[in-house]
């Protein structure tokens, strides 16, 4: 495993950083680049392949013009022993160019699959709030399945197809000039109408792909909702829902079908008719004598040589269309700036004592909505600080802003005197650990959902601080141990037990400040106790703020503030807090709190 793992990294390393403020083209060259030498012999066989088509029709020429009438039988049975070799040759480069092409397709394909969801990773919790988990799923899969077929047949199919063409125009130039002249009147207007349709299949491939992430979407929200649809016997809801995101994907679906039917139709008849025109005013130089029937056989495979680029173009342009509009959404999504980032001058946060403080923080999530004003917080270094007060005052977004996963719109939020903004954001979090009331698990193991607190850490680190959470005998007792799988966001398992695994996970990564937000509120009060034990001991000499709903909880703070309506109504102890009779004492009173 370490083994593929220096692999990867000795890969990622020999590629330079793609500029996605270049041209679209750049950006595509930019991942071709780092697979030069496969691109290159691709291209150098497929060179060769369309050489040797272009050699047939000449040979043939030669043959039927000179060997056959002066009976040189001989030289003639040795011409044809070289065309027979050269297409045992050619099969040979056909079958490599298929290996090699899609090979180097498939490589630019996983590049650019690692390089957006890399960047996904990057972006701020602000992009994720805009956009559905099923959409994104698809500017990671679906948009990029053709980018196989683009990069290894865009490249080789315009230079095989360029080649033959002006080989092709070369030759029939020296046979006839009147007859190429014919193919280069109807030529222009074959282009014409591939520049003109492959823009509209380019246009309604990327709604298909639109409409496919549409659909990805509701796949997504559908399936890790079915408990909830479930409960509500809300399935026909939920199918009705898809069938909207499937009809809206069908008919964007029939409207790339028909401009894709349209643009083989104009093609073919475009091709079919220089055919007729070619043996039409072929036939017309025959009868002046103005042209052999041997050059008119040669000129009709010519044609044949000249015609079968074209269609290969026109069945290009599909993949192209598709291709280009799933790179057109990687790009775009590429481009995507984070809109939380490190300063140029940004600074490690070391040796950290755990002191916070809020300094006339102001923050919205949308301009000109307020969420937080005027907030004004010390905690000193080891300090427990707890938020109270009721749901949609701000105590959540308060917490969200120190280890900035938003940044303030006024004030500043300071650790150890140090403004966040100023701190990166790798060395700032890793010094903080959360523990939320929505705990997420992922579909992997107990031991390696542990272990995500400290990637490096040995088994034995991880069974200690599982101990330490008191969640150890209970991991004991499921079907394999540490090694259980624990389903779908963690499904196989309790409430509890959840939470305890995320305690332990913090507890092997041992941060000096510690976020609890309402880390026991969806617990029962038997499970919450036996969980608060653990919590104690975890927030055991380091710097803590406690969300809570259930004020018993936050008894033994040494310090609680009080957040309603975007502000601070009042902040101080427990008891100072109860002295003054004001907004905690209606909260204490309200939950009956002796």
């Amino acid at each position: 495993m370490r083994n593929l793992e220096g692999k990867k990294c000795t890969a990622m390393q020999e590629r330079k950083p793609v500029d996605y403020s270049r041209s679209k083209v750049s950006i595509f060259v930019s991942y071709i680049l780092p697979h030069r030498r496969a691109f290159a012999t691709d291209m150098g066989l497929s060179l060769a392949i369309a050489l040797i088509d272009l050699a047939f029709p000449y040979i043939t020429r030669r043959v039927m013009n000179t060997l056959l009438p002066q009976k040189l039988f001989r030289t003639f049975f040795i011409v044809m022993a070289v065309l027979f070799i050269s297409y045992l040759m050619r099969a040979v480069f056909q079958y490599l160019v298929t290996i090699i092409g899609h090979r180097m397709g498939t490589l630019v394909e996983a590049d650019m699959r690692r390089d957006v969801f890399t960047h996904m990773q990057s972006l701020s919790f602000s992009f994720f709030d805009r956009h559905r988990t099923g959409v994104l799923m698809a500017r990671v899969t679906n948009d990029l399945f053709e980018i196989v077929e683009l990069a290894h047949h865009g490249p080789e199919n315009l230079l095989t197809c360029g080649a033959t063409l002006i080989g092709a125009m070369i030759i029939l130039l020296t046979i006839n000039f009147k007859l190429t002249m014919v193919l280069l009147v109807l030529l222009p207007a074959c282009i014409a109408f591939c520049i003109r349709q492959r823009g509209n299949m380019q246009r309604t491939n990327k709604e298909v792909k639109v409409k496919t992430g549409e659909i990805n979407a509701a796949i997504e929200s559908g399936i890790s909702g079915i408990r909830t649809s479930k409960a509500f016997a809300a399935e026909k809801t939920e199918d009705d829902k898809f069938d909207l995101a499937n009809e809206a994907f069908k008919q964007s679906k029939v409207l790339y079908y028909r401009a894709m039917g349209l643009f083989f139709a104009g093609i073919e008849t475009t091709v079919g008719l220089m055919q007729v025109a070619i043996v039409s005013f072929g036939g017309y130089l025959i009868m002046k004598g103005e042209l052999s029937f041997v050059d008119l056989m040669t000129f009709t495979l010519y044609v044949s040589a000249f015609t079968t680029p074209v269609r290969k173009l026109s069945q290009f342009m599909e993949v192209y269309a598709q291709g280009s509009a799933g790179f057109d959404r990687f790009v775009e999504i590429m481009r995507i700036q984070p809109e939380i980032a490190d300063a140029p001058d940004a600074e490690e946060l070391k040796d950290v004592k755990g002191e916070i403080c809020f300094e006339h923080v102001d923050f919205s999530y949308q301009k000109g909505i307020p969420v937080l004003e005027d907030i004004n917080l010390h905690v000193s270094p080891g300090e427990t600080f707890a938020l109270a007060g009721m749901s949609g005052g701000g105590k959540t977004s308060i917490c969200h802003l120190i280890p900035r996963f938003y940044d303030v719109t006024g004030g500043r939020v300071c650790i150890d005197g140090k403004d966040v903004r100023h701190l990166t954001q790798e060395s700032l979090r890793r010094n903080i650990g959360i523990i939320q009331q929505d705990v997420f698990l992922f579909a992997d193991t107990v031991l390696e959902n542990i272990r995500y607190g400290r990637p490096n850490a040995s088994d034995e680190e991880v069974i200690a601080a599982a101990v330490r959470a008191e969640i150890h005998e209970d991991i004991l007792q499921m079907p394999d141990g540490y090694h259980t799988k624990v389903g779908e966001r963690g499904v196989m398992l309790s409430g509890g037990q959840k939470q305890r695994i995320s305690i332990a996970r913090v507890f092997l990564k041992d941060p000096p400040i510690l976020i609890l937000d309402e880390a026991t509120s969806a617990l029962d009060s038997v499970t919450e106790q036996k969980i608060q034990s653990s919590l104690d001991e975890l927030s055991r000499g380091k710097t803590c703020l406690v969300i809570a709903h259930r004020l018993s909880t936050i008894r033994n703070a040494d310090r609680i503030a009080v957040v309603e309506g975007h502000r601070i109504l009042e902040q101080g102890s427990r008891k100072e807090l109860l002295e003054k009779n004001g907004a905690y004492a209606a909260l204490e009173q309200a939950q009956s709190i002796e």
